[in-house]
């Protein structure tokens, strides 16, 4: 962002990369797919790179409102110095935090989740999706919590698996009845508590009994849970986890 200015250039959309894809090496992989295809496209992207600080979602949900503030408003600092207006993201709660809380702070975004994006993209006829690899499987999408039930962003995903050319098979729980991961409310960063099963464990199940080829996520601690719960069934070779940004990259070769 700081060199297109240098150079009196504005992106079309600053993308929010977020902690998980900045700094997870599984999440980095969604980042790069999503890179791959907006390079592919020439779409005019900018990132904040070491001025990106995390959004402050973490720290909120666990109870730690000074902290969240202080991430917030130098975040929002830095975004209005460079009259950010448009923001694309990978993160849910990246997603949900700037849409819906950082307004009050003066941090006034236009944001959408990728899957919305791409689906636009899609629509006005600048991004064509094959089935590649894809074609007539069964693949199965968990609603991220704080793009779902928070949001009601719900068709974009299923639109974007649809043009895959694949099956769409929901589970029992879905949209807005959707079942958590067991990563939200800051429980991605500490051992569950003590009870009969863990939520990931409990999701997994739910998504075998369909017995898809594929499970889709739209959020990296999504992605980490339901690889966890995979690998916790032995099923890695049957079943793959993967974010929509990784298939559409992958089915069309990027």
């Amino acid at each position: 962002m700081a060199e297109m200015m240098a150079k009196g250039e504005q992106p079309d959309v600053l993308f929010w990369v977020g902690c998980a894809g900045s700094f997870d090496d599984r999440a980095k992989k969604i980042t790069k797919a999503f890179v791959k295809i907006l390079n592919h496209l020439d779409y005019k992207f900018a990132v904040l790179g070491a001025e990106e600080s995390c959004s402050g979602d973490p720290a909120k949900r666990a109870g730690n409102e000074f902290l969240f503030q202080m991430q917030a408003m130098a975040n929002i600092e830095v975004m209005n110095a460079y009259e950010v207006k448009k923001i694309v993201t990978t993160c849910p709660h990246c997603f949900n935090t700037i849409k819906n809380e950082y307004p009050e702070m003066g941090g006034l975004y236009d944001i959408m989740h990728h899957t919305q994006l791409l689906q636009s993209l899609i629509d006005e006829g600048r991004l064509t999706v094959e089935g590649g690899a894809y074609k007539g499987k069964k693949i199965t999408f968990h609603d991220p919590c704080y793009l779902g039930r928070a949001n009601e962003v719900y068709q974009a995903p299923r639109t974007l698996i649809n043009n895959l050319d694949a099956e769409l098979v929901e589970m029992k729980r879905c949209k807005s009845r959707g079942f958590c991961c067991g990563a939200g409310g800051a429980q991605m960063f500490k051992e569950p508590e003590k009870g009969q099963k863990d939520v990931n464990i409990e999701r997994t199940e739910e998504a075998l009994r369909i017995q898809p080829d594929f499970i889709a996520t739209g959020c990296p601690f999504c992605n980490t849970m339901m690889t966890d719960g995979i690998k916790n069934k032995e099923k890695e070779e049957d079943v793959k986890v993967l974010d929509i940004a990784e298939m559409i990259a992958t089915a069309k070769d990027l």
